[in-house]
């Protein structure tokens, strides 16, 4: 850009040197003498001051070192979009015969032109277009009107993110003209929201919307969504959003939303979502969420919202108390959670009994932590769930004899699954209570006796195994133990309660408790 300076520029975005900034001033910094920008940094580590010069103030910035002065010569103030899909899509020249001049007749006169083939090569190129990305190609505006509808009819994916664009009016602008756009990225863009009404018809065909990282309030989304009745995807990761309003005209179409990294959304504000009618997924990561409650639902009962909710994310938050999983029972459509890298389901020893408490605790889950839960592996939970908290049950008030139940409201809210496992197991007998806490690790040790059916001269060994060892990992240790090879070695196991029946182990990827196997029971070894 020139040294000459014009009204437009304050709030425009710039790039200088690979760094973006929003331009804040414009004109003279004395005693320095011609022109100057005033620019607030997208990476306040980038400027030096904040917007003050020698004791005057030209300019303010959220951050004390988050401004500079630049020279206007030293500023790139962008490109329209279509010069950007040139510059990336389309053809280099083609060879020398496609530059070569070439006779046409239009009419009855001959014409001379230069590079025809590769002119219709172009437009050919860009009229196919249909998906484009742009990131970081310093769009800044729309370009003349009507250009990029003739030029780009077809265009139905943009990627728009990390460009110049500062106002919502060029967004506009760009998405009037592509009638068929169904996916739209905008994040790290710092839009300003236009002063008229709402459009409408805009993005009538828009699917997906991403605005990551843009700084857009919620009360902004709100109005937003209105300009696009089919959405069904909407990003709005790091925004610092407080969910202010519920959505009542709008976003009632959206199947997919994504609030992580709002660390200002608590529980009381999810609540203004909770009725979105077809709210399929809902990415709560990292917003510093503890707890969930569902008010209208009592124990055993499903809550009426988030009713088509399918599959919830809360991975990097604060869960620290299985109440949180217990309400999650409540949701009727829940059938996927993934809850990674939370205080208590962090990764080590325990993870597997962390894992086995969690599908306990919901029901109707059929994956976790995007892993398939089989359903031997909720059998296998929920008997442990079952054995696990026994005693608490019977010292609450549980009897063998349902009619004769008298459970403490203590006991109720902490284990709200506990009386239906009853039901579909049975009440768990005294034998099974001795073992207490199953989960914690030492408990998981099984005493376990080795036979070899078909080698009597074997001596029956007791040992102490994992119960989350898996079927692999039993065969190796016994394959350095018989000094037998792995691949083969065949693997059974027997109870005591059920003698006779043996039960093979065929799966080396699973645990021994997986397949149910308790202390005392006989491992079955054969080469």
């Amino acid at each position: 850009m020139s040294d000459t300076l014009t009204p437009d520029v304050i709030g425009r975005r710039v790039e200088v040197n690979g760094e973006n900034a929003t331009v804040r001033f414009a004109g003279v910094v004395p005693p320095l003498a011609g022109p100057w920008l005033g620019v607030e940094w997208d990476n306040p580590e980038r400027g030096k001051h904040d917007g003050s010069h020698e004791g005057t103030v030209y300019f303010k910035c959220r951050h004390p070192t988050g401004g500079s002065f630049i020279r206007p010569n030293k500023v790139n103030f962008g490109t329209d979009f279509l010069t950007a899909i040139k510059n990336r899509y389309v053809l280099e020249d083609g060879p020398e015969e496609d530059r070569k001049e070439q006779i046409v007749t239009l009419g009855n006169k001959p014409v001379e032109t230069v590079g025809f083939d590769s002119l219709m090569k172009q437009q050919s190129q860009l009229s196919k277009l249909q998906e484009v990305s742009l990131r970081n190609c310093a769009v800044s505006c729309a370009g003349e009107k009507g250009e990029v509808a003739e030029a780009c009819p077809n265009i139905r994916r943009v990627d728009l993110s990390k460009n110049l664009l500062s106002s919502w009016d060029e967004v506009i602008h760009i998405a009037d003209q592509l009638r068929h756009l169904e996916v739209l990225n905008l994040s790290e863009n710092k839009l300003k929201f236009p002063s008229g009404s709402a459009l409408t018809g805009t993005f009538s065909a828009l699917k997906v919307l991403v605005l990551n990282q843009t700084g857009i309030t919620w009360a902004e989304v709100l109005r937003c969504a209105a300009w696009c009745p089919g959405l069904e995807e909407l990003y709005l990761e790091s925004n610092n959003i407080v969910i202010s309003g519920r959505p009542t005209d709008v976003l009632q179409t959206v199947k997919l939303l994504d609030l992580s990294s709002n660390q200002l959304i608590d529980e009381n504000q999810l609540y203004l979502i909770a009725h979105l009618p077809r709210l399929e997924q809902l990415i709560l990561s990292d917003i510093g969420i503890s707890s969930i409650h569902f008010p209208d639902a009592g124990i055993g009962c499903k809550t009426s919202m988030f009713p088509s909710l399918q599959y919830l994310v809360v991975n990097d938050n604060q869960i620290s108390q299985w109440s949180f999983f217990n309400e999650l029972d409540k949701l009727p459509s829940l059938r996927a959670l993934s809850c990674l890298r939370n205080p208590l389901t962090k990764e080590d020893k325990e993870a597997n009994a962390t894992r086995q408490l969690i599908i306990a605790s919901i029901g109707q889950l059929k994956t976790l932590n995007k892993c398939e839960i089989l359903p031997k592996e909720r059998q296998t939970a929920e008997l442990d769930y079952r054995k696990a908290f026994g005693n608490e049950w019977k010292q609450a008030g549980g009897h063998q004899d349902p009619d004769k139940n008298r459970l403490s409201e203590e006991f109720l809210t902490a284990h709200p699954r506990y009386q239906f496992l009853c039901l579909k197991y049975g009440a768990p007998e005294d034998w099974e209570l001795k073992t207490q806490q199953p989960f914690m690790l030492k408990n998981q040790l099984l005493t376990l006796k080795i036979k070899y059916p078909d080698q009597l001269d074997q001596k029956v060994l007791e040992k102490q195994l994992p119960g989350s060892m898996t079927i692999q990992k039993v065969k190796g240790w016994l394959s350095r133990l018989l000094k037998v090879p792995v691949s083969d070695l065949l693997l059974s196991y027997e109870s005591p309660k059920e003698p006779g029946i043996e039960i093979k182990l065929e799966n080396d990827l699973q645990s021994l408790r997986f397949y149910s196997v308790e202390n005392e029971d006989c491992l079955l070894v054969r080469w």
